[in-house]
């Protein structure tokens, strides 16, 4: 994973084959890919998407937010993991602009901004999947071990797992606030990307990211998703409950749309080591790959925006805060009186989902 991946950009020069060969004396041969039609591919969609998730991120976790702290009692487990999950969101997008522009033009705002706003974007956006496990964990204990679960499912169980998932986001990401850094192109003006070491170093840091990206968010977490949700599911089709098929149908939605998001954007990510590392034997060039990773990550990026309705404004609770909410700035008239949380009861039973 490379956001915003500029270093395509060190091989547009105005060459016009799509492949370069360099032979120093003494010294292997060189191959460097001519990207400018995917770049320039980048730059036109890129910014734009930026923007647009950065906007929907911003009102959907911003409401989120000010429903918890103005409607909800911020210390019980439910409430802390959304309340985690939008912090990470909101640190992820509050990035976005800043490659936007960096995609327009160039890197206007420093070494030290280079580095700060990649450490952001990569912690926000790991923990960004590992929350939405977390939250996945907990209702599978909420509902399938119902029992157990009231009596284990105590602020220190979140507390616990909040900070473990912030330590492994925080360190998955010293690599890039390593590694990245701004240096001058004679074609594009300033980059913000890996610099400062070899290539060939460079490179092998970028192979441990992506796999780092396959394997710990994207491998674990989907089957963790899968194995927990089918085990609810279960649990939900020998329950009799009321409004049993809107829960399955809610849980089907998750499950889809973080497989339909996550998906191709991961695929992409492992043809992308592939051609690293053929690259370096054959020479071949697949520009394709580069349209599909522009594409395919801000699909990925874009599950962000809809994090929020998912996991709150589908639910109840959160329709009769925003209810309530609207009637006071006479938008409409509330259907629902204010009510505070739900009982100890409700938490740990299959309502939980989309309560």
């Amino acid at each position: 994973m490379s956001n915003p991946d500029k270093a395509l950009l060190m091989n547009s020069s105005a060459a016009t084959s799509d492949l370069t060969t360099i032979n120093y004396d003494d010294e292997e041969l060189i191959f460097i890919c001519q990207k400018d039609k995917s770049i320039k591919f980048g730059a036109a969609v890129v910014p734009f998407f930026y923007y647009f998730v950065f906007t929907c991120s911003l009102l959907g976790n911003g409401l989120i937010l000010f429903l918890l702290l103005k409607y909800e009692k911020i210390k019980t487990v439910t409430n802390l993991f959304i309340l985690n999950l939008v912090v990470s969101d909101l640190l992820f997008t509050a990035s976005l602009p800043f490659w936007a522009v960096y995609h327009s033009y160039e890197w206007i705002f420093g070494d030290g901004m280079c580095k700060v706003m990649a450490s952001m974007f990569y912690t926000g956006f790991f923990s960004c999947i590992l929350f939405l496990t977390m939250m996945t964990i907990d209702r599978y204990l909420a509902v399938v071990h119902a029992v157990s679960a009231a009596r284990t499912r105590k602020l220190i169980y979140v507390y616990v797992a909040s900070i473990a998932v912030w330590i492994i986001s925080l360190l998955s990401t010293v690599p890039k606030f390593a590694l990245y850094g701004t240096r001058q192109n004679a074609f594009v003006g300033i980059l913000c990307e890996e610099t400062g070491y070899t290539a060939d170093k460079i490179d092998k840091w970028k192979l441990v990211g992506y796999y780092q990206q396959l394997i710990v968010f994207f491998l674990i977490p989907l089957i963790v998703i899968l194995y927990c949700y089918t085990l609810i599911m279960v649990k939900l089709f020998h329950t009799k409950m009321h409004n049993k098929d809107k829960a399955m149908k809610l849980i089907f939605i998750i499950v889809i749309a973080f497989f339909f998001c996550w998906t191709p954007y991961n695929v992409v990510i492992f043809l992308k080591t592939k051609q690293m590392s053929q690259l370096s034997t054959d020479g071949n060039c697949d520009n394709g790959i580069d349209y599909a990773f522009y594409i395919c990550r801000n699909i990925a990026y874009f599950h962000c925006c809809i994090n929020p309705f998912f996991y709150t404004f589908v639910g109840t609770k959160f329709r009769r805060h925003l209810s309530a909410l609207f009637g006071k700035l006479g938008c409409c008239r509330s259907r629902y009186r204010h009510s505070s949380f739900s009982s100890k009861a409700s938490e740990y039973s299959p309502q939980t989902i989309y309560e």
